[in-house]
């Protein structure tokens, strides 16, 4: 699932080159995709996309005071590509759910644009073309962003917050970009067990776990940013020490990453580092350890 990191690297790059060009068409091939319908998006036709920005994990296109935001989900990303085809993509079971016509500028043509696509079966990236990003329920619910919450504010959502630390920080109303990926790398960082209790941290585990949140993103956003959106994904793997790493040594203590498997999810972790050594039982309903 893109990030914070991943979301804000794509920022950067479509700032680069797709800011001050001319939306000339917008054809959608996944119509479940897009979850507003006023206005439509045929009416970015003709205007000039003027800005990118992201909230939490929302990436957003103002064009001309049109916002179109869009949520890569689990398994969405943004292609760019140049000399796109003419001819209107038929809709189907394929992984295009919207592609974006570019105007080219005088010394680059052919035109460019760039697709949004979502692999697999459970097709959950979602579009919205508002005039206030205020208006896609999901920003307006975001907590402050992982990267701009002071220590005094992370410190005081935590104490108010009863629930195991992994669910904490991947609740966007919580604390807004981080997912799945980073809050394992940010728990092994921190030295602290996913399921230990966000209200029971002692000082000292609170002060690691902000300094684990901000060294974790900054670190990932300097490898990302400046990257081409091709090369952002496989950017992200190279840097992660035990999320995805099951069976793997840990880069840090050289024990076997462990795993904990849900219904449509897993986390990692290293029981040397964050768990004094003993594992987490592997089954939803067991006895967690704290």
């Amino acid at each position: 699932m893109p990030e914070l990191p991943e979301v804000q690297a794509l920022v950067a790059f479509l700032q680069e080159n797709a800011v001050g060009r001319v939306v000339t068409r917008v054809d959608l091939a996944a119509v479940q995709a897009v979850k507003t319908f006023d206005p439509p998006l045929s009416a970015l036709g003709g205007l000039e996309l003027t800005g990118v920005t992201r909230h939490g994990k929302f990436l957003d296109l103002d064009v001309s005071g049109l916002h179109l935001v869009v949520h890569l989900a689990r398994a969405g990303w943004l292609h760019w590509r140049t000399g796109l085809p003419s001819a209107p993509p038929k809709p189907g079971r394929g992984p295009l759910a919207l592609r974006a016509h570019l105007a080219p500028l005088d010394d680059d043509p052919p035109a460019p644009g760039f697709d949004l696509t979502e692999a697999g079966t459970r097709k959950s990236l979602a579009v919205y073309l508002v005039r206030s990003p205020a208006e896609v329920p999901g920003i307006a619910r975001l907590g402050p962003d992982a990267l701009a919450v002071d220590r005094d504010t992370f410190t005081r959502l935590l104490a108010g917050r009863s629930g195991q630390l992994k669910g904490a920080l991947t609740d966007q109303t919580l604390l807004a970009g981080i997912g799945n990926a980073y809050s394992d790398e940010i728990l092994h960082a921190a030295r602290l067990s996913p399921f230990k209790m966000a209200d029971k941290l002692t000082d000292d585990e609170v002060v690691r776990l902000y300094d684990a949140v901000r060294g974790t993103l900054t670190d990932a956003l300097e490898r990302q940013v400046g990257q081409k959106a091709a090369t952002l994904k496989g950017e992200k793997r190279s840097g992660l020490q035990v999320h995805a790493r099951t069976g793997l040594p840990c880069p840090v203590c050289g024990d076997t990453v462990r795993e904990v498997s849900f219904a449509d999810t897993s986390l990692q972790y290293c029981p040397t580092c964050q768990t004094g050594g003993r594992p987490l039982a592997d089954r939803r309903l067991s006895k967690l350890l704290r």
